[in-house]
C-alpha cells in the first residue's frame, strides 16, 4: 500500500488541484484514481490558464467554437465543462459509493465577480444548470459578497466549494453561510442534502510571513492556522445546531486542504500533506506533490482536536510581528487579485489563439 492508499483509509480524502485534457485523454487522471486514491479534482482560473495556454490540446476545440461565433467568457466555458463532466464522470462511481460525500469536481466562477453576490448568485446556476453533473462544485470566494452568494446558492440547490478562505474566522463565516442556506432549505421543506467543502489555502502563509519571521517560526503558521480551523470545525459538527440539520438530513460542509504545494525551496516537498492528515477532511493537492508524497511521502500521526499546538505558534508569530487577521484579509485579496489576472491572461490567451487559428484556416 502506498502513501496515498494508507491516507486514505485515514479518512481523508485526497483530491488532485490540476486538469488538462491529455490528463483526460491519457488516461493519466484514470490511474491517478486507480493507483493512488484520488477521489476528486480541484481547477481554478490558474490552472486552466496553464493548460490551455502550454499546450495546443484544445486548439482544435477552440478554433471550432470560435466558427461557431462563441469567444471570451462563453468560450472558455464551454471548454472547462467539457474537461470537467469528463473528469465528473470518472468520479462518478466514487460519489455514488460514499453517498455524495467523495467524488467531486470543482469549477471556479469569473473571479471578477468575486466582490458583486448578484451575478455570483446568476453564473453559479447556470453553470450548475449547464454541467448537469450530481458532483460538480461551483466554486465562490469567501469574500464579503461572496458569502451571501454561497448562502442563496446552497438554499438554491447549487453544490458549492468555497474558495479563498485563509483564517479560521474566514472559515466559520463560510461554514455559516453553509448553515443559514441549509436552514432556510429545511424551513421551506426542501431536501438539505447539499454538498459544499470549505477550501482552506495553507502554503501561501508561509510564503507572506517567511521574511518576517524568525528562521525558528518558518513554514509553521500555515500549518498552525490550518490547526485552528480544524479545531472550529470539529467544535461545529458536535454542536447541537449541526446535529439538528443533520438529524434533518444534511451532509457536512466538509473542511479542503487547499495550496499544499510546498512554496520554500528549504522545506519537504511533502510538509503540508503530511502535518495535516485529518480524518473526515479533504487535501487536494498538485501533481508535483502528489507524486512526491508517493515517492517518499511519511504518515504521521492525525490532527489532534483537544489539543492544538497551532495556538502557540500564532501566538508567537504575532510578537514576532504578523497580525494574523489582517494577513488573512490581505491574503484573501492577493488571492482573489491573481485569479482575475489569470483570468484576463486566459481568455487573452484563447482570444489569441482562436485568431492565429483563423488565420491560418485563410491561408
Amino acid at each position: 500500500m502506498n502513501a496515498p492508499q494508507t491516507l486514505h483509509q485515514l479518512g481523508q480524502s485526497l483530491w488532485l488541484d490540476n486538469i488538462t485534457r491529455p490528463m483526460l485523454d491519457g488516461g493519466i487522471l484514470a490511474g491517478y484514481i486507480r493507483d493512488f486514491a484520488i477521489t476528486g479534482l480541484t481547477s481554478n482560473p490558474t490552472i486552466f490558464e496553464h493548460a490551455i495556454g502550454n499546450s495546443d490540446a484544445y486548439d482544435e476545440a477552440i478554433g471550432r467554437k470560435t466558427r461557431e461565433g462563441k469567444s471570451g467568457e462563453a468560450l472558455f466555458f464551454e471548454l472547462a465543462l467539457e474537461d470537467l463532466m469528463r473528469a465528473a464522470d470518472l468520479f462518478r462511481p466514487v460519489f455514488d459509493a460514499t453517498g455524495g460525500v467523495d467524488g467531486w469536481v470543482s469549477l471556479e466562477v469569473s473571479p471578477l465577480l468575486a466582490h458583486d453576490a448578484a451575478r455570483t448568485i446568476a453564473a453559479a446556476a447556470d453553470l450548475h444548470v449547464r454541467a448537469a453533473r450530481p458532483n460538480l462544485f461551483i466554486k465562490i470566494p469567501g469574500t464579503t459578497e461572496g458569502l451571501a452568494a454561497i448562502e442563496a446558492s446552497i438554499f438554491a440547490g447549487v453544490p458549492v466549494n468555497v474558495t479563498l478562505l485563509f483564517s479560521q474566522a474566514q472559515y466559520q463565516a463560510a461554514a455559516e453561510a453553509y448553515l443559514r442556506g441549509i436552514e432556510r432549505r429545511i424551513a421551506g421543506g426542501l431536501d438539505p442534502k447539499i454538498g459544499s467543502v470549505a477550501s482552506l489555502f495553507v502554503s501561501r502563509w508561509d510564503a507572506a510571513a517567511g521574511k518576517t519571521l524568525p528562521s525558528s517560526l518558518n513554514n509553521q503558521l500555515g500549518i498552525a492556522v490550518a490547526q485552528q480551523a480544524y479545531r472550529a470545525y470539529r467544535e461545529l459538527l458536535a454542536s447541537p445546531r449541526w446535529r439538528k440539520v443533520a438529524a434533518a438530513g444534511a451532509q457536512a460542509q466538509r473542511l479542503l486542504w487547499a495550496s499544499t504545494g510546498t512554496k520554500d525551496p528549504t522545506a519537504t516537498d511533502t510538509l503540508y500533506v503530511e502535518q495535516l492528515a485529518a480524518p473526515d477532511t479533504v487535501n487536494t493537492m498538485p501533481e508535483k506533490t502528489l507524486l512526491a508524497f508517493t515517492d517518499h511521502g511519511q504518515l504521521r500521526q492525525p490532527l489532534p482536536i483537544e489539543r492544538n499546538d497551532g495556538d502557540a505558534v500564532i501566538a508567537a508569530c504575532r510578537q514576532a510581528g504578523i497580525t494574523v487577521d489582517a494577513l488573512a484579509a490581505q491574503l484573501q485579496r492577493e488571492g482573489a487579485d491573481a485569479f482575475s489576472a489569470s483570468w484576463r491572461a486566459l481568455l487573452e490567451n484563447i482570444a489569441a489563439k482562436a485568431r492565429k487559428l483563423a488565420e491560418a484556416a485563410a491561408r
